[in-house]
């Protein structure tokens, strides 16, 4: 048996296999659930500024540098940091664990 039939016949089995299914779709629907979480948050920092600019623009205290504007995007920079750490988190754990075991069931008797 040649290698590309070899490789045909492991991707055969890496797509009839149910749990590759479930690891697409699970991985799918994580990321977009992320990317929603990002977009929304990064378009409504936008609307706002576009909508009530003066917003933006307040300080946080009197006296202080720090604006409004400033903070929020402190706090969007932070927080897609954090969502990134998440999803390599559970794409480390749970979703690599998924593609060892169906690469390992689709591996086995193919010589």
């Amino acid at each position: 048996m040649s290698s590309t039939s070899n490789q045909s016949a492991v991707y055969a089995r890496i797509r009839k296999n149910p749990r590759f299914t479930e690891l697409v779709s699970k991985r799918q629907g994580f990321a977009t659930l992320l990317s929603v979480i990002v977009l929304t948050i990064f378009y409504g920092f936008f609307m706002v500024v576009a909508f009530n600019p003066n917003l933006i623009g307040q300080r946080l205290s009197e006296g202080s540098y720090v604006t409004v504007g400033i903070a929020a995007e402190l706090f969007m920079f932070i927080f897609f940091w954090v969502l990134t750490a998440v999803y390599v988190k559970r794409a480390n754990g749970e979703f690599d664990a998924i593609t060892e075991e169906v690469v390992r069931d689709a591996a086995k008797g193919v010589k």
